[in-house]
Formats: C-alpha cells, sequence, structure tokens
C-alpha cells in the first residue's frame, strides 16, 4: 500500500527538469535562458498555448534557473537544495496558485499583501499562477498596479491556455511567450525514451499513433501511454492502442475513406461496419476520416508529402484522392464530419449520427464541377460582349447561308443594313466601280429610322434571354412592360425582390441593355420596379405589356401589401428547391425568414461606361418625367 500510495504517474515522473528538455519549445528555453545569461530577467511574464505543451513546467524551470544557488543561471543545477524543493514543490519562495479556484478580489488582495514580505531564503519571490483567464474583472483591476511596479524581489509567471481572455491591460504589463503545440514525431521520440525508461515494449506504430492521437499535447500522450502500460500485458501493439482509445484499425478506416471517394453509400456503410465491429467508438470512427480528409485537402491544394500526418497504414493514396475529389468537395466533407462529431456529443444515437455522415459524405456532388461551371458564367458574357457581331443579322446570315451553300463566303448578305457592312463594302469594292460607292452610301442615309418594337415585354423577355443563365428566369417573371421614349419601364411582382436585386446587378444590367441596344438599333435605358399591388393599367385595361404613352404607374396610389405570417414565410422557404437543396447538403435548419421589405427602387441601366444609378421613390418620378420631356 505504501508504494502504490507514492506513486508518481509517468507525466510527473518524466516532467522536464531543465531548458533543453521541453520538447518542441525550443525558442522559449532560448528565450529565457538568454535574459537570465544577459541580466535582463523581467518582472512579468505570460506563457500561452495549449494543455500539456510544459508551460507550468517552463515556469519551474525559470523559477529554479533564478533561485538555484550556482545561479541566476541559463540552466539550473537541479543538485541545490533550492533546485530540489522547487522541483518538490514544496519551496516557500515558488508560490503556485490555481486561479480557477482561487479568482476573486479577496485572494488578491491577500497577494498583494504578501508581496512586501521579502523571501525567506532565496533571491526572489516567484509567483505562478496557473489558469490565470479565470480570475474575475475586479481582480485582475486590483492586479493590475502590483503587476506593473511589483517590489524588486517578486517575479510573475502566468499561464493560460486562453490568452484573448485576459485584458490588454495584463497583456501590455507581461513579456509574452507563446507555446507550440508539439508535432507527432517529437512527441514519439520522447515516447520511446520513456518506454525505454520503463523497460517496456512498445511497437513504433503503436507509439505514432499515439502520438497523433494526443494531437500535440505532451502531456496526453503520456497519459495514454502509461494507460497502456497499465493495462497490456507483455508488448505493447497498434491493436491494443485501438482498443483503448476507441478507434478503428487504420487499414479499414482507408477501405471507408475510399468507398466515400467512390461515392458508393453501400460499400461506405460497410466499410463503417467493419471499423466498429471491433468495439471501436464512432466518434473515433470519424476523428480518423476527419484525419485523412485533412491530409486530402492539403494534396488537392499542393501541399507535399511532409505535410501529410496519416502514415502509410491506411492502405490508400490520400494524395491521388484528394486531387481526384478537388479542393471544394473536400471542404464540404470536412464540415458535414465536424457537425456529425458535434451532434454526437451530445446525442444518445452516436451510430446512427455516422452512419448519416458517411452516407452525406458518399452521396456528395462534385462541387468542383459546379464552381467551374458557376465561373464559366461571366467569361460567356464577357465573350458575347466582345463579338463584334450582332445577334439578329448574325441569325439572317446563317439562315442564308443555309439556303445558297455555294454563295461566296466574302460576299455580304443582300438585306444587311448596318454601318460596319456598308463600310466594308465600300472599302472592298474596285476603282473601276466609283459610282457604286456614292449609291450605297445614300441609300443607308436614306433609310428610315430604327423604331422601338410594338412589345416591349417581350424585348424585355428576349434580352435577359440573350444574356442567359438564371437572368432569363428572373426576366420572364416580369409583369409588364412600357417604353418611355428611350427608357424602358420592367415591373416586377413585389414577391420578386430577389430577382430584381439580380437584375439591378451592373455585369447584369449592361448586359441587358447591350441587347436592348441591338434590337432598337440605339442605346437605350431600362429601369426595373418593384410593384406592391397589380399595375393599374391592368384595372383600366390597358394590356399589361403597356404601349407607347400610356400613363405611368404612380406608386403612392398602391394598396398597402398584406403582412406575411412567419409560419407561412417558413413554410415557403422550406418548399424552395435551392434550400431544401443546402438542408440536405449541409444537414441545416431554418429557423426564421424574414419577410420581403417593402421596396420602390428604380434602377436605370445604361449601355456600358454609363453606369447605373439607383434612385429614390420622388426622385424617381422626378428622373422619368425629365426623361420623358
Amino acid at each position: 500500500m505504501a508504494e502504490s500510495a507514492a506513486y508518481q504517474v509517468v507525466a510527473r515522473r518524466y516532467r522536464p527538469q531543465r531548458f533543453d528538455e521541453l520538447v518542441g519549445q525550443e525558442h522559449v528555453a532560448r528565450g529565457l535562458s538568454g535574459a537570465i545569461e544577459s541580466g535582463r530577467i523581467g518582472h512579468a511574464y505570460l506563457f500561452t498555448g495549449a494543455r500539456g505543451v510544459g508551460k507550468t513546467s517552463a515556469a519551474r524551470i525559470y523559477s529554479k534557473a533564478l533561485e538555484c544557488e550556482r545561479g541566476p543561471a541559463a540552466e539550473p543545477c537541479n543538485a541545490c537544495e533550492s533546485c530540489r524543493a522547487i522541483s518538490a514543490g514544496q519551496d516557500v519562495d515558488v508560490v503556485e496558485i490555481d486561479a480557477a479556484s482561487n479568482r476573486g478580489i479577496d485572494e488578491i488582495r491577500q497577494l498583494r499583501q504578501n508581496v512586501a514580505v521579502r523571501p525567506a531564503r532565496g533571491r526572489f519571490k516567484i509567483y505562478i499562477i496557473d489558469e490565470v483567464h479565470m480570475l474575475t474583472r475586479e481582480a485582475f483591476n486590483a492586479l493590475l498596479k502590483t503587476l506593473e511596479e511589483p517590489p524588486a524581489h517578486v517575479k510573475f509567471v502566468l499561464c493560460t491556455t486562453e490568452p484573448e481572455k485576459l485584458p490588454i491591460t495584463i497583456l501590455s504589463r507581461c513579456q509574452r511567450f507563446d507555446f507550440q503545440t508539439v508535432d507527432a514525431p517529437a512527441i514519439s521520440r520522447r515516447l520511446a525514451q520513456i518506454v525505454e525508461a520503463e523497460g517496456a515494449s512498445v511497437d513504433a506504430a503503436a507509439l505514432g499513433l499515439i502520438a497523433r492521437r494526443a494531437a500535440g499535447s505532451m502531456r496526453d500522450s503520456q497519459s495514454l501511454l502509461e494507460q497502456l502500460l497499465g493495462s497490456a500485458s507483455g508488448a505493447i501493439g497498434i491493436d491494443d492502442v485501438h482498443a483503448v482509445i476507441g478507434t478503428g484499425r487504420e487499414e479499414k478506416v482507408g477501405r471507408l475513406v475510399a468507398s466515400i471517394a467512390a461515392r458508393d453509400p453501400r460499400q461506405a456503410l460497410e466499410a463503417l461496419d467493419a471499423a466498429l465491429a471491433g468495439g471501436a467508438d464512432p466518434g473515433g470512427v470519424l476523428e480518423q476520416v476527419i484525419a485523412a480528409l485533412r491530409d486530402c485537402l492539403l494534396a488537392s491544394v499542393g501541399c507535399g508529402p511532409e505535410s501529410l500526418l496519416q502514415g502509410e497504414g491506411l492502405g490508400i493514396d490520400l494524395a491521388a484522392i484528394g486531387r481526384d475529389v478537388g479542393t471544394e468537395t473536400l471542404l464540404a466533407m470536412l464540415q458535414i464530419v465536424d457537425q456529425a462529431l458535434a451532434r454526437m456529443r451530445t446525442s444518445g444515437h452516436a451510430a446512427v449520427l455516422a452512419e448519416m455522415a458517411v452516407v452525406r459524405l458518399a452521396k456528395l456532388e462534385d462541387l468542383e464541377s459546379l464552381s467551374a461551371l458557376v465561373h464559366a458564367i461571366p467569361v460567356e458574357k464577357g465573350m458575347a460582349a466582345a463579338a463584334p457581331t450582332r445577334h439578329a443579322p448574325a441569325e439572317r446570315e446563317k439562315k442564308t447561308t443555309e439556303l445558297t451553300p455555294t454563295a461566296p463566303v466574302a460576299a455580304p448578305p443582300a438585306d444587311r443594313t448596318d454601318r460596319e457592312a456598308v463600310e466594308q463594302a465600300a472599302a472592298a469594292m474596285s476603282p473601276a466601280q466609283p459610282e457604286a460607292a456614292p449609291a450605297a452610301v445614300v441609300s443607308a442615309a436614306a433609310a428610315p429610322a430604327v423604331v422601338l418594337p410594338a412589345d416591349p415585354l417581350a424585348a424585355w423577355q428576349q434580352a435577359g434571354e440573350a444574356v442567359g443563365g438564371i437572368a432569363a428566369d428572373f426576366a420572364a417573371m416580369a409583369t409588364r412592360a412600357v417604353w418611355r421614349e428611350d427608357l424602358l419601364e420592367v415591373g416586377l411582382p413585389a414577391d420578386a425582390t430577389t430577382a430584381a436585386s439580380f437584375l439591378r446587378r451592373p455585369e447584369v444590367a449592361a448586359g441587358i441593355a447591350r441587347v436592348l441596344a441591338e434590337i432598337a438599333g440605339r442605346p437605350l435605358k431600362h429601369t426595373i420596379v418593384i410593384e406592391a399591388v397589380a399595375p393599374r393599367a391592368a384595372a383600366t385595361g390597358v394590356p399589361a405589356n403597356g404601349a407607347v404613352g400610356a400613363d405611368r404607374h404612380e406608386p403612392a396610389a398602391e394598396k398597402p401589401r398584406p403582412a406575411h405570417s412567419q409560419a407561412a414565410l417558413l413554410r415557403e422557404a422550406m418548399e424552395h428547391p435551392l434550400v431544401m437543396h443546402a438542408r440536405t447538403l449541409f444537414d441545416a435548419a431554418v429557423r426564421k425568414v424574414e419577410p420581403p421589405r417593402r421596396q420602390e427602387v428604380a434602377v436605370t441601366a445604361e449601355m456600358p461606361g454609363a453606369g447605373d444609378t439607383e434612385l429614390p421613390d420622388d426622385r424617381a418620378a422626378e428622373h422619368q418625367g425629365a426623361t420623358d420631356g
């Protein structure tokens, strides 16, 4: 019983005792030992970093270096009485305070009274405050003055895992050292030293798995190693590690990842069942999947093999899978697994949630190709804008060529009347025909002016179809269109705010204006108006598309739009195809739907270079009157 009571865990027995024993924190060791050697010893230090990376150990080593009988020295001797007392936690001049349980202003007031007392035997009185972010605001305020100007014999070392919770007034009074997470190879080497010192036998693959499972925490890896040393008899293999941490064998997880990449839900579920068959935890298996997908993601953006954490135990080429699946798809997969893990922590159906996540991953669309299609839309618009041939003449040329295939290719069509065709024909004439050129020019000058189309709604829809894509669908939602000289007024229903916003985008509005100019033969403007109720023209019997000179719809005469209930809006949103697809893809839920805001905004789109203008209601009416005049 006495031996059992005196037993110390591995993390305490093999705690670093010198600066050169801090694994993965060489930059901190150089900074602290260099400050002692140069005599620039600060009065307050802040150690920040994740759990188990050596913050408290570094604070104790720094205290020993200051209090050592041979020092202050860059490295403590660990042989004098002061060093041994500090290592055992029995030195009266080195006070360790747990801020999580001593977080009030009364404890800080007691500390302020004690700092005035001289050290009992050492040079300094050192206060190590662990988890300092747990102090209350009042306690921080009480500590400010003492932390900034302590007595010459007092040194502070503050340790925290959440430095963002500290007031800036505290941060500015401390020298900050950020502790890094320890990489897996360094953890494996340290664990191998501990195993050798313990006289045990552990496979190198098992140590590597422990190191990866620790996620950069040296203390977590040592605690897991001690659990294995206490539970396993004989040599410890990788199967023993999987049994303790609740993960599946790596080759089974590799089969699961390969099935997901192949978009085979049935095979993916079978691979998941095989990974869970040995008693593995569903959350642990999904964590292995997310680690493998992380390596695939890094490979998809061009990172080299040195950035991959998973070894060859999975039995698959993660780099090849990353290149095949694509970055966008991998990002969506990682998000699905992360959401599943978050839900599993609070659910009693972890296995079902894991199966749901695997099916979603296997049925996920190729988002890389969808992204390419979306990015190709503006390119097509730019190509259409750069084409010199107009749409209507191009169709006539095609028909003429089909009817007369033997006609010379260089000959212009007979009915082509645009200025470019006339100039090209005049330039192609030979000097032997001087009379023909003036006749062609006179005929072009005498041509009658191009009139506006009689059906403005059809012209608007034709412009939307020429732009293509979703603009054609939104343009087809127009309820009326009226010519106002060179201005086309287009009315959209009250619930078409999304369509109006899209059609008002500069690039979409410029494309529509360009097509309208080609249809009418001269530059035109168009205005989009959101209507709360049906236009007054419909009530008076005037056709919805309007005619030149029709009465203009006045927003002031409209009736107020009926209020939309939250239930109706939510039902409408849930039935929308895009919302249904997003909910299925990301396992999302609709919490609230904002009703469409009443909007009476007119947007004028001109030819490229003229810019787009948005006017409020009263300014829009003035603009329309000025345009009509």
